[in-house]
């Protein structure tokens, strides 16, 4: 069995307000910095403009953003279409000064979260790898899953994956592939909207009612002309995972692809993750793959604690 693990892009990052304007000269790596940030200066009360100045301004500041947020910002700058950044990308991208980027980069660094190379490039360090590791719906499911993945990709030598839910989106933690398999735009950390995929109907399906009216309400991004945007047709759709057990997402994300999900439960019965394959559209066997990732997605769920009721 030929498999790959890989990643790929996220949803676009928000951009975050500059905090300061960045200075014209780059800094220097090496140069020193100040231990301390210069305090943000309150926002001055406004007072009558005097006679003898008739055009002067009245200046303002911008709200100062907390320590946290800044260092959080830095980390944020990193993502899967930017991987290897430099101190002038970190500043731009976190809307940080040079100055506030270089000191929080070098306690990163230090620290392990981020790594710097000899060209003085940014890459994110093996440390967040060991805390994020730690995360029960990530690593921790992944090992207890794999087995049963690995037995539903050799039934079907097609994209098997496993995805858990973030907010209104589903963030994929597995997903093996063979070399003749149809191409997908997943990978291990992608995110998808709910609607879009197999895995994210099986998910939804399962939440409770108000948190689904509170999706189907919203905005239903569409990919191509099969995705659900409509929310009476979606509702639908949530009431069919229920009843039969099982999610089939046709064409929803690429047009030449399909995909059949299951949701996995955990210890207390409630559905904590949710597993797929997916096929090429144009002659995929609905019928016959749904035994198989009913298995896969039972199995990872007695793996979990789940006992099903007698």
């Amino acid at each position: 069995m030929t498999t790959t693990r890989s990643a790929t892009p996220v949803s676009p990052e928000t951009p975050v307000s500059p905090e300061t304007p960045a200075p014209s000269e780059p800094i220097s790596p090496s140069k020193p910095t100040s231990p301390s940030e210069p305090t943000a200066r309150s926002a001055r009360t406004a007072h009558p403009v005097r006679a003898a100045h008739p055009a002067r301004p009245v200046r303002t500041t911008l709200p100062a953003r907390s320590a946290p947020d800044r260092l959080l910002a830095v980390l944020a700058a990193f993502d899967h279409e930017h991987t290897a950044l430099s101190l002038s990308d970190i500043a731009r991208r976190a809307g940080l000064t040079l100055t506030t980027a270089h000191r929080l980069a070098g306690a990163l660094a230090e620290w392990g979260a981020l790594e710097r190379d000899t060209s003085g490039v940014y890459h994110v360090g093996l440390r967040l790898w060991e805390i994020a590791a730690l995360a029960p719906r990530g690593l921790a499911l992944r090992q207890l899953a794999l087995p049963y993945l690995e037995d539903l990709y050799e039934s079907t030598h097609e994209n098997v994956q496993l995805a858990v839910r973030d907010g209104t989106e589903v963030v994929y933690t597995e997903w093996l592939s063979g070399r003749s398999a149809v191409g997908v735009h997943i990978r291990v950390g992608a995110r998808w909207p709910l609607h879009a995929t197999g895995v994210g109907l099986a998910l939804l399906a399962h939440d409770e009612p108000d948190r689904q009216e509170a999706y189907c309400a919203g905005e239903l991004a569409s990919f191509t002309p099969y995705t659900i945007t409509d929310p009476v047709r979606l509702r639908r759709v949530l009431a069919e995972v229920r009843r039969a057990g099982v999610a089939v997402s046709d064409r929803q994300v690429t047009d030449d692809a399909l995909s059949v999900a299951a949701p996995v439960r955990g210890p207390g019965g409630a559905v904590v993750a949710a597993v797929s394959v997916v096929v090429p559209q144009v002659d995929a066997q609905v019928a016959a793959l749904i035994p198989a990732v009913r298995l896969a997605a039972r199995g990872i769920s007695r793996a979990l604690g789940w006992r099903p009721e007698r």
